[in-house]
């Protein structure tokens, strides 16, 4: 019997201890600011702008995220010189006065910023809270101890950047708070950032194992006793499972792991054509040995239920699916917003690049933003996270070479556990064509130790790095090649395909690759290489060559998000609906009437093709036409006569027609088992009269990452393109919205992206548009010499209701 009353006794005991994990907090208890609006700004280095007492009333007041080298002047003269696009460089500080509520002084106060460009320094009250040398690298700083609370306590953070050496980079990197800030508050026993780790160590059809880790800390006077309930939330919004780890007692200043498994039957599982996303969320209770607990922390972490793995005969599988990675390459600018893109932008542009056939993005050559990440989850991409353009050898005066040895361990190890629950991850990069691979020892000891960095803070994803002609270094001969989970190389496609045949142990990847069709086909012909990573897969600001370029003109979308010619081939390798698209091919005098910068870019970025049927030689010739497609068969027909019928080529050329120019329409129709399922047609334009507008949405929001393109397109009376048409247009809006950047994609255009009138290129100009209140009609007007205006209405909506947002 006394036995029996006893274990009652202990039932009854942990019954009360466990009956508050068994339904889910109805309110967070950290708290965590949007630290975005109100911050003073200005370009240059002020004395004593780190204490709180400094005067900033004659700042600019700015919201972050925030470029302000985007705003120019490009300049010849600048020494960011063509690595930098020629944009400005300098000193810029950014100072935030804040208080903070009474109630929250038992808390503990932290600062998180996710990027700032670059070799940042920053002050709470005039004490220093530390410096960040590389700009894409999230950090956070704990202000306990430092701030004041109370409505008449006065708080001041200040924030410097400094990009002034110059060169420090091969691309463009902005300058400024260029990505979100937030203000955290916590309870003494809480989740350590960072640490929150959900995996599938399994992930079949029929069950899942969803494995939670995280670290609570103790920094309270007293031991805790603590215990930690995950709660999964599925796709669908209903509980999908938890569990409540056991008790264990935290010493005071002390820090204890914690692990869950979760059983998910017949999950949802995450890919790249169902992105389904499930959320853990974790909550910590704690209390003293008195046996008073509390709800202490808690956090959500989206996390996807999926299996992959390379193998090295048969190369990617997804889910149990064998398929090639389609990759592009980007860099981090939004091309007219600088560094600071707002999350629309991102989506308009991968949009863009689902459609042409790409499934897959390796961020070159650096951690991406947390909300890019956040976005390739939920569209659906695969991603290679890549972290270093060099390690100890520089490929620029004042790039990350300076800091390598001290920081970047440190950078690697912030950077994984930032990411590592993104189900769209499924590759670490250790760096980018680095030029210590000639230095055999120095090469195996770094790789050594990143590779140990990555794989101590995320075991379920290999490691890759882009290398450098191995067969000069000889990284296939001498173990450097081998000390990575998948071998990546850079171009050269027959190399790294022979070093398989040499090994067939190694599991390969295209790291990154040119446009050309040899390129495609040895990845299409051969199964162990498991993918590609195209060079580039949006033009970018910087690594421009030579003046007037300023930018790199590589990729399948221009900077504005329209499809290159190139891009359009690519669709036809890579798509699987049905497309055709017409191209003519021009010779360099054209080529450089369309493009005034013609000549300065590099022979193997030029793209002598037109996607127009308006030449500007209108006497009797020949043109040569090359059409793009997937399917089975194309007719091409000039104003309405068929030039005849041409069959997909096995080597997967393009179908070229020689076509006597004669005004009017071409139109090519493409036919799979005798039937049309595609057309694409090209129409002689006359002289513009209009300027057409569109927008891709009707409706925009004041989130401040939501953002609309409106395109102004110069049209004759039919409303055909121009592509002649080259005047300028101002654009104005009328209703709660503001112009953010204008652009028109030219590779050699000095215009300011900030204002609001930019001239046409190829007809076209684009305006990206934001909202400036919750609701009301927007009329964007554009004008133009010797052309009619035009209109188009969109209407300003309530941003959509947020989650909850991230803390670290």
């Amino acid at each position: 019997m006394r036995i029996l009353k006893q274990f009652l006794l202990f039932a009854a005991l942990a019954f009360a201890w466990l009956a508050p994990f068994a339904a889910p907090a109805q309110t967070p208890v950290r708290t965590v600011v949007d630290f975005n609006a109100d911050w003073k700004f200005v370009q240059g280095d002020p004395a004593k702008a780190e204490q709180a007492a400094l005067d900033d009333s004659d700042w600019h007041t700015v919201t972050v995220p925030h470029d302000w080298s985007i705003g120019g002047p490009v300049d010849q003269k600048n020494i960011s010189g063509q690595g930098g696009g020629f944009f400005p460089t300098g000193v810029a500080w950014y100072r935030k006065s804040f208080s903070l509520p009474a109630k929250d002084a038992h808390r503990r106060a932290y600062i998180a910023f996710d990027g700032v460009m670059a070799n940042s320094d920053v002050w709470i009250n005039g004490f220093h809270l530390g410096q960040r040398p590389n700009g894409f690298v999230s950090f956070f700083y704990e202000l306990t101890g430092h701030v004041q609370f109370g409505p008449k306590a006065h708080n001041v953070i200040a924030v410097r950047c400094d990009t002034s050496k110059q060169p420090a980079s091969r691309w463009y990197e902005g300058g400024g708070i260029y990505r979100p800030v937030r203000l955290v508050l916590m309870q003494d026993v809480h989740l350590e950032p960072w640490s929150t780790f959900v995996t599938t160590p399994t992930a079949t059809a029929e069950k899942a194992t969803v494995h939670a880790q995280s670290t609570v800390v103790n920094e309270s006077s007293a031991p805790q006793k603590t215990a930690l309930e995950v709660a999964l939330i599925g796709p669908d919004g209903r509980p999908a499972g938890s569990f409540v780890t056991p008790e264990q007692t935290i010493a005071k200043g002390e820090k204890a792991q914690f692990t869950a498994e979760i059983a998910v039957p017949k999950p949802d599982h995450w890919d790249i054509d169902h992105p389904a996303l499930y959320r853990a969320v974790v909550r910590v209770k704690a209390g003293s040995a008195a046996g008073k607990h509390a709800a202490a922390d808690d956090e959500t972490v989206p996390f996807g239920i999926r299996e992959f793995h390379f193998d090295a005969a048969t190369g990617f599988w997804l889910n149990g699916r064998n398929f090639k990675i389609k990759g592009v390459a980007l860099h981090a600018d939004g091309g007219a917003t600088g560094i600071a893109v707002p999350t629309a932008i991102w989506e308009r542009r991968l949009t863009e690049l689902r459609a042409l056939g790409v499934n897959a993005i390796r961020t070159a050559h650096n951690p991406p933003s947390p909300e890019f990440l956040d976005l390739c989850d939920r569209m659906g991409f695969l991603v290679m996270d890549e972290m270093f353009d060099c390690w100890t050898v520089g490929k620029n005066p004042y790039d990350y070479h300076l800091f390598f040895d001290q920081w970047s361990s440190i950078d690697v190890r912030d950077t994984v556990r930032r990411d590592r629950n993104h189900p769209s991850i499924i590759l670490w990069s250790a760096g980018n064509e680095i030029h210590d691979t000639p230095k055999t020892d120095l090469a195996h000891g770094i790789l050594a130790r990143l590779v140990a960095v990555f794989h101590e803070n995320d075991s379920t994803r290999p490691v890759t790095q882009a290398l450098f002609r191995p067969n000069v270094s000889h990284d296939y001969d001498n173990g450097l090649a081998d000390m990575l989970d998948v071998v990546g190389q850079n171009y050269r496609e027959n190399e790294i395909l022979a070093a398989h045949e040499q090994k067939p142990s190694r599991r390969i990847l295209g790291t990154e690759n040119t446009h050309d069709r040899a390129a495609w086909l040895a990845l299409r012909d051969h199964a162990p290489y498991a993918g590609q990573f195209l060079w580039t897969g949006i033009d970018y600001l910087g690594e421009a060559g030579k003046w007037p370029l300023i930018t790199h003109p590589f990729g399948l979308l221009d900077r504005t998000g329209q499809p290159h010619p190139r891009g359009l081939e690519r669709q036809s390798w890579w798509a699987t609906a049905a497309n055709v698209h017409i191209a003519r091919r021009i010779g360099q005098t054209e080529s450089s009437a369309v493009d005034p910068g013609y000549e300065a870019v590099p022979p193997s970025a030029r793209e002598p093709l037109l996607l127009d049927w308006t030449p500007r030689n209108t006497a009797p010739h020949t043109e040569a036409v090359e059409v793009y497609t997937n399917c089975e068969e194309v007719d091409l027909l000039l104003n309405g006569q068929s030039l005849g019928r041409q069959k997909l080529a096995a080597d997967a050329s393009a179908l070229r027609w020689s076509v006597p120019f004669a005004p009017g329409s071409l139109r090519a129709v493409a036919y799979n088992q005798g039937k049309p399922v595609a057309e694409d047609e090209l129409r002689t334009a006359g002289k513009a009269v209009r300027l057409a507008l569109s927008a891709e949405r009707t409706t925009v929001s004041q989130d401040r990452n939501d953002a609309v393109i409106v395109v102004a397109t110069a049209v004759d009376a039919a409303g055909v393109q121009v592509p002649d048409a080259t005047s300028e247009v101002e654009f104005t809006v009328s209703g709660p919205a503001q112009i953010m950047a204008t652009d028109n994609g030219g590779n050699t255009d000095h215009e300011s992206f900030v204002l609001p009138h930019h001239h046409l290129s190829g007809g076209r100009v684009i305006a990206i548009l934001r909202a400036t209140g919750a609701a009301g009609d927007i009329h964007v007007h554009a004008s133009g010499e010797e052309v009619a205006n035009g209109e188009v209405r969109l209407t300003a909506v309530p941003s959509k209701p947020q989650s909850a947002l991230r803390a670290f």
